[in-house]
């Protein structure tokens, strides 16, 4: 069982924000922004490439009620989600990365050249 699973069931603590019979959300334990919250699906799904686009509608309401219940709707805020390896996905359970409270940067490619990523 991945670590996310465990926390949706409750063997590992989180900090919960938000949740409904179909998804959760909690706080980043490494925050990267001021709010840094994690929203995801209750049932497993690898990553965002596997995901059924019926659970993709749900998410979306739920991370805009996540975003209003953080006071970020109308500052602005980021999603980002990773997949595999090379898209940085650490936990193998598909994750919204939900980031605001401040003007946030793109500081990962700021200072890079494009041709040197590839």
């Amino acid at each position: 069982m991945c670590l996310f699973c465990k926390i949706v069931n409750k063997e590992i603590p989180s900090n919960i924000v938000a949740e409904n019979d179909d998804f959760l959300a909690f706080h980043d334990i490494n925050p990267k922004a001021p709010v840094h919250i994690l929203a995801i699906p209750k049932k497993h799904v690898d990553s965002f490439h596997e995901v059924d686009p019926t659970i993709m509608g749900g998410m979306t309401e739920f991370i805009k009620e996540v975003a209003e219940k953080m006071a970020m709707e109308n500052s602005g805020y980021r999603v980002i989600t990773n997949i595999g390896e090379n898209g940085g996905q650490e936990v193998k359970h598909l994750h919204f990365h939900v980031l605001g409270g401040a003007k946030l940067k793109w500081e990962h490619f700021s200072d890079s050249h494009p041709m040197e990523n590839f």
